[in-house]
Formats: structure tokens, sequence, C-alpha cells
């Protein structure tokens, strides 16, 4: 009785933490060409180097001395000058906004140094639209931008998915980096490409060693810098939608990315608005040291910034809202600290750092599969659905498997109760979670959570859970080396610390799983926990003290809201939890501004059977035939089925009659309609045990 118990309770485990996983795994993928981090050391074939550090911003008055470095190519708007005269006005008697959480003023001298400088600039303007000052620029220079709105016309009439980029297309629909730098303006209404295209030919398959960039072609955007020249970020506003919808929803997108910096080694990014993008407003990808300064994101469909497979990277002083998956993603860092390669990193460090930003009013403020070596600090997280999610989700492209190794310190999670599925949300949703949730960690190794505060998150403040090697390993008929479906490689050694929760449904939610060690809580308050008793570990000394031996009340609550996702389901995630006790949180209010009704995807007629996978929607999935819906899954199981960056690994896959049933199920609910596909496939394939 006693072990026929313990392996009901093993199994039910591994089947609800695989489960849990899917959701935070549909939360954080996405779809790009298999990617590299880029060789941490700098590139001194230009002077200065590029890269190997967080490179320093130019000041904005040394944009109009002869000692500025590079060329600086300025942008403007006819009534530039009118817009700032009157920011400096509404600072001079109000102040202005870094974000929400930072009001500053704005001295006399201070106003007046701006204007003389503006002054300056706009009698040396070329330029009506960024991205041709970005493309007439090399190495080192600069691109100023002045206060004004900027829809880029020219880029926005190239046509995208263009057949005539198809030949630069992978199989996923997303392009290569050859067909980036052809087609720059196919998804990107601003594209900042560093390097010219390597003169050889890419890894097919990709490399299993991701380090260092293959086929890498030499500088020629490299410690290029673009930046507003306003008051604050609010005064040059980059918009790839509506521009009528100012701040809000709906987007109407016209390009999926609204700033690319692509292998741009040395970029800063700084006092600039970018909005209403389709997919991500500010993608930055395989770039070795940026600095992303005083920006604002609002309503991308999928991420505010995307900073994806880079080294050397700081993110400050930002706003992110209105995200349909989260307002930040770093994802894929490269993996400098627990877990390094140390001929490739002799000493462990971060490889980016995040602070003093605000990100509320996702579906989630912060995401990232395989967000490696990521210094998080001094950031809330507040009224969106989830805070803060990260995983192990390992597809073709996405490197860096398992999680390991941040730091989140001297944060605050409040409040994210916002609920994206009500009919009401001005936020579209493109994947599900659990509201009114601080964090959860699905799968993580080595995370430090510490100093942070915790509050009136109704459900959950912290969630910690595991996915086993089985479910993340591809089918094969024999076992792959390196992906042992007996193993757990995941949700080990993960503190949480010194942390203040008050006002949560539950402070602490483990999963217990059984054969995860090192997990420790300690010195958190009078913290309410589930399972009842959390360890301690001596404060963290004995990790040895820590074994998971499985929660059977956890266990039955991720298997309803997991493998049954249907209309009617039982699952309580997508219903808005009632107010805790001890919670005096007011309920989350709506927000002006109007919703997409059907967001910009290929899911009407043939146009599924050329669409990328990364825009496909359950719009799509109920508008399209049984041949298109067996075309488009072939197409998954490739992608999803692709080689990792573990040797013999390949991401996990579903049969076509499972994967047909998951997404027919899941696209009836009733908030499903803009919900991508590849995600609720994802999220299905990690919790399906594979031949």
């Amino acid at each position: 009785m006693g072990q026929r118990w313990i392996r009901r309770v093993t199994a039910a485990v591994a089947a609800a933490s695989a489960l849990v996983l899917g959701a935070s795994l549909a939360a954080d993928a996405h779809i790009e060409r298999p990617s590299y981090w880029p060789l941490p050391g700098p590139d001194c074939s230009v002077n200065p180097c590029a890269g190997g550090k967080v490179p320093d911003a130019r000041s904005l008055a040394s944009a109009i001395t002869t000692a500025s470095g590079g060329t600086v190519r300025v942008v403007c708007a006819p009534d530039s000058l009118k817009r700032l005269e009157a920011s400096v006005k509404k600072a001079r008697t109000s102040g202005y906004s870094v974000r929400p959480h930072d009001k500053r003023s704005l001295g006399a001298a201070e106003a007046q140094e701006l204007l003389r400088i503006n002054r300056a600039l706009f009698a040396r303007c070329k330029y009506r639209e960024i991205q041709p000052a970005v493309t007439a620029s090399g190495n080192n220079d600069r691109v100023v931008v002045m206060p004004g709105l900027y829809t880029e016309p020219t880029a926005r009439a190239k046509p995208t998915h263009d057949k005539a980029c198809d030949p630069y297309k992978l199989s996923t629909g997303a392009y290569s980096y050859l067909g980036e730098y052809m087609c720059p303006n196919d998804a990107n209404l601003i594209a900042v490409l560093g390097r010219a295209p390597g003169k050889g030919a890419d890894p097919d398959p990709p490399r299993l060693d991701r380090h260092g960039v293959p086929n890498l072609g030499p500088c020629v955007r490299c410690n290029l810098q673009l930046e507003g020249s306003g008051v604050s970020a609010d005064d040059v506003v980059v918009d790839a939608g509506d521009p009528a919808s100012g701040n809000h929803g709906p987007r109407k997108s016209e390009k999926d990315v609204g700033i690319r910096a692509d292998r741009a080694d040395g970029f800063v990014l700084r006092n600039v608005t970018v909005r209403h993008a389709n997919e991500h407003n500010i993608y930055v990808l395989e770039s070795n040291g940026y600095l992303l300064d005083r920006f604002k994101t609002f309503y991308a469909g999928e991420y505010g910034l995307l900073t994806f497979v880079e080294d050397h990277g700081l993110v400050q002083n930002c706003e992110a809202a209105g995200s349909g998956d989260s307002g930040l993603y770093p994802g894929s860092g490269a993996k400098t600290n627990v877990g390094r390669d140390t001929r490739v990193y002799p000493k462990a460090r971060y490889s980016q750092e995040i602070r003093y930003c605000d990100s509320h009013h996702n579906t989630s403020g912060y995401s990232g599969t395989d967000g490696n070596a990521t210094w998080l600090h001094h950031n809330n997280f507040y009224d969106n659905g989830l805070g803060f999610t990260t995983d192990v989700f390992t597809a073709a492209g996405h490197p860096g498997f398992p999680q390991q190794g941040d730091l989140v310190e001297n944060n605050h999670f409040y409040s994210n109760n916002f609920n994206p599925y009500l009919p009401d949300s001005d936020v579209v949703p493109t994947v599900p979670v659990p509201v009114g949730t601080g964090m959860w960690i699905a799968g993580g190794n080595d995370n430090i959570v510490r100093d942070n505060r915790f509050s009136d998150n109704w459900r959950r403040g912290a969630m910690l859970f595991a996915v086993p090697d089985a479910f993340v390993c591809g089918p094969d008929s024999k076992p792959m080396p390196g992906c042992d479906p007996a193993k757990l490689s995941t949700s080990h050694r993960n503190a949480f610390h010194g942390n203040t929760m008050t006002g949560n449904g539950v402070d602490f939610w483990w999963d217990a799983f059984p054969a995860n060690t090192g997990n420790c809580w300690w010195n958190n308050g009078k913290a309410t926990t589930a399972p009842a008793f959390l360890p301690n570990c001596a404060d963290g000394r004995l990790l040895w003290a820590s074994v998971g031996l499985g929660d059977i009340a956890n266990e039955a609550e991720l298997l309803v809201c997991m493998s049954d996702l249907k209309p009617g389901g039982p699952c309580p995630w997508f219903k808005s939890p009632a107010r805790p006790a001890n919670s005096t949180a007011a309920a989350p209010r709506p927000v002006a501004g109007g919703k997409d009704d059907h967001p910009h995807d290929h899911g009407k007629g043939l146009r599924i059977d050329d669409a990328l996978l990364a825009e496909v929607t359950c719009h799509s999935w109920t508008e399209a035939n049984t041949d298109q819906r067996r075309n488009l899954m072939t197409k998954m199981q490739v992608f999803m089925g692709g080689q990792i960056d573990q040797p013999g690994a390949r991401g996990a896959t579903l049969t076509l009659q499972k994967a047909t049933r998951t997404l027919d199920n899941a696209c009836r609910l009733p908030a499903a309609g803009p919900f991508k596909l590849y995600k609720l496939y994802a999220r299905t394939a990690a919790f399906t045990a594979q031949p």
C-alpha cells in the first residue's frame, strides 16, 4: 500500500509539474531563427571597440560639438521645436515622468540648455523619418530624433511577408539574419542591423554549442546610438500601429516589430516611446553590449521589450504596459553565472541587468524562457495578471536550458490582479496565466529571490515548481545523450529569503516535486505557505536538508487547471480571485482605450498556409479547414522538434491527433481567440511524455 501510494504520488506530481510548466512555457517562448550567444570579448576591428561591456551613452550636448564621435544625423518633424517648448513649459510647471514611480522636475538652467541644444539640432536636421537616418549610419554614428510622432511611412509601405523575401525564410517562417538584412522593413518599422551578413552559410542543423555567432560578418553599425532629444521619452514617439490610440489600444499594428537591434554590438537606445507593434515594440537580438535607458513601451501584441541571446546588457529607467504576453522579456541571456562554461566565461557575472523599471497592466509583467544570469532589482511589477514568470522550455533557436542563476532583489511585486480575460479588458492576452499571482518560477535552478516585497497578490505571492527531463526531451526511438528521461535537471537550489509578504492569498506555494533538492525559504516573516511546511535549510546553510516529497493538494489543482483546458472546465485560474481578508488593495480599475477586436493574424482563408508560426492564433484555427490545420501542425512539429543546445536533445512534440484535440478544446475558451497556437502547442507538449 505504502509503495503503491508513493508511486502514484510521484507520477501525479510529475504530471502536475509538467502541466504547470506548460502554462509558463506558453507565456514565455517565442519563435526566432536558431540564435547564438556572441563571444564575450570586444570587437576591436572598430575604434573604439564594440561590445565586451555595457556601452556608455554619449551626452545629448555632445551631439552638437565636433568631438561627438562619429557622424550625427538629426531627424525632426516640422513642429519639433514647438513640441519641445510646450514640453519644457509643462515640465517646468508640473515636472515630468520617467516612469510612474519616478517623477522629476526640470530646473531653469536645464530647460534653457535643452532648448539651446535642440535649436542647434533643428538647424542640422536633414531627415523626416528615422529608418533612412539609421540606414545611412555607420560604426560609431548617432541618430538624434527630435520631439514628434514618427510613423515611418516609407517603412510602413514596404510589404509585410513579401514573397520576394521568401528565399530567406526558415521553415518556421522566421528570417535568417541575411533575410533581415536584405528585407529590413518586411517585419520591422525600424531595423538597426549592426553587421553585414557573413560570406559563408549558416550551420544547418544549428550547432550544439551556442557560444559564438557563426558566419558573423563585420561591423557596419556597431556602437550606434539612437536617442530622443526631448524632456522625456514622452516627447519622441515611434508608432507601429494606430497613432489615434495614443498610449492605449487598439493597436491596429502595421509592423511586427517597432525597433529591432540585431547583432548591434554597443547599441544605445534612450529617451523614446515605442508602441503598437504586432509582436515586440523593442527587440535586441544576438548583440554584445547594449544600453536601453529612459524608454517607454505601450501595447505590444507580445512583448514590450524583448532581449534575446545577448550579453553585457543594461535596461533601466523604463515603463512597460499593455502587452499581450509580457512587458519585459529577457530570454536566453548568456549563461555567465551558475552553470556557465568556464572556458568561455572564466569568472561568474550577470549577463544582463534590469533596474528602475515599472511593468504594469500586461498579461505578465516579466517573462523569460531560459532567462539566465539576470540581475533584476529596484523594479515595480503591478496590475498585471502575473507579475513575473521564468521557465525552462526549450525549442529550436532557444538556447540556455536549464534556466539558472538569476538574482531577484529589492523589487516590489504587488496587486497583480488584472484580469485580461474579461470581456472589457483593453489588453489582448496571447497566453493563459493564473490571474492574481506575484511570481512563478517553472523549472529554474540556482535563483535567489531576496529582500523583495510581495503584497496584495490575491491568489499567491510566489510559486515554484519543477519539470522532469522526460517532458523536455523530444521523441526518438533511442535514448538521447544529454536528455535523460529518468533525470530531473530543474527546480533545484532556489532560495527565497528576507522577503516581506503582506496581503497575498498564499505567500509561498511549492509543488514539492519528489527528488527536488536544495530549495529553501527563510526569514520571510509570518508567511503563509502551501504545503504548510517549507524547508528553511538552517537559513540556507544546509541545502541537503530540503528534498521534495510531493503534495497531493497542489497536484490536484495543477491537474484540473492544465489537463482539461476547455470551456466550462474546473480551473479557477482565469477567474479573478477574491480579495483576501488581510489585503487592503482596491480592485483593478478599467483602463480607457479600445481593444483589438480581431488582432492582426493570418487566420482568414488560405493565408494560414503561408503564415508565420509566431502569428497564427485561435482565430486562425477556427477559420481553417482540415487540410490547412494538418499542414500547420506538420510545420509546428518540425519546428518544436528541432535540435536544441543539449547534445542529442530535441524539442517536445505532439501527435497530429493530440495536437488537434488540444487546440480544438483550448480555442473554444471565451477569451482564447488571440491565443498563439504555437504557445498552446508548446504548453501541451511540455507535459506529454515523449516516446
